[in-house]
């Protein structure tokens, strides 16, 4: 699809990151009517009447953001989502790492997209309109509708979908609070380490308090 011209296609790949990066993080920052593009030339160290030579206008630049996102999500995060773990609680947490490896890989289009959704999607054409609805309902499919999981594991005092909900919570609860903690600042390799450890043990306490004995195994 795409929205810049075919000027901006030929640059080289740095001076395009260079541009985009620069935009995501204005309009992420200061959302459409705010954004600025003086400070995203400037961020990009290009001039303003080269910002208008890739792209014809203001919103153009904007669709093209949103296009590049879409497609970045689906492929870095909704595709990288297994489908076949069956064990709520393993299924969850995979979910919410590769979300999490997304977000800190990507934080400028984690956060540009996050105020995109928190606002209208006004005078979006019917491609991309369309765009938006196909990776909306892809991931809805990949996130939310696969509710097979094995029954078998939980108590017999349990109730399953209920403890399924509350593990749901525990576990985006725990995801969001780290997010959170990292937008400034992307964790160095070792603490990335002791927070999946730590997580690691959230999850046993999951399951050995929701799970019968020997359950987690299967």
């Amino acid at each position: 699809m795409g929205y810049a011209l075919k000027s901006f296609e030929k640059l080289d790949s740095d001076k395009q990151n260079r541009i985009i990066r620069a935009a995501l993080k204005e309009f992420g920052e200061q959302g459409y009517d705010r954004a600025s593009t003086n400070r995203i030339v400037q961020e990009a160290g290009i001039g303003k009447g080269m910002l208008f030579y890739y792209f014809n206008s203001k919103k153009e630049l904007y669709w093209h953001l949103i296009d590049l996102s879409l497609d970045a999500v689906q492929r870095e995060f909704l595709d990288k989502i297994d489908d076949s773990i069956d064990d709520v609680i393993d299924r969850l947490a995979h979910i919410s790492r590769v979300k999490w490896q997304f977000f800190t890989e990507h934080p400028e289009i984690s956060r540009f997209l996050t105020h995109f959704f928190l606002t209208d999607a006004e005078d979006l054409p019917i491609e991309l309109k369309g765009k938006l609805d196909r990776v909306m309902r892809y991931g809805f499919g990949k996130v939310y509708e696969n509710k097979k999981y094995d029954r078998g594991r939980f108590r017999d005092d349990v109730d399953p979908d209920r403890a399924r909900q509350l593990i749901e919570w525990a576990i985006k609860g725990y995801a969001g609070d780290m997010m959170e903690r990292f937008k400034q600042k992307k964790p160095e390799p070792a603490e990335f380490q002791r927070l999946w450890d730590e997580f690691e043990q959230y999850l046993h306490i999951l399951k050995t308090c929701f799970y019968k004995q020997g359950g987690e195994e299967g």
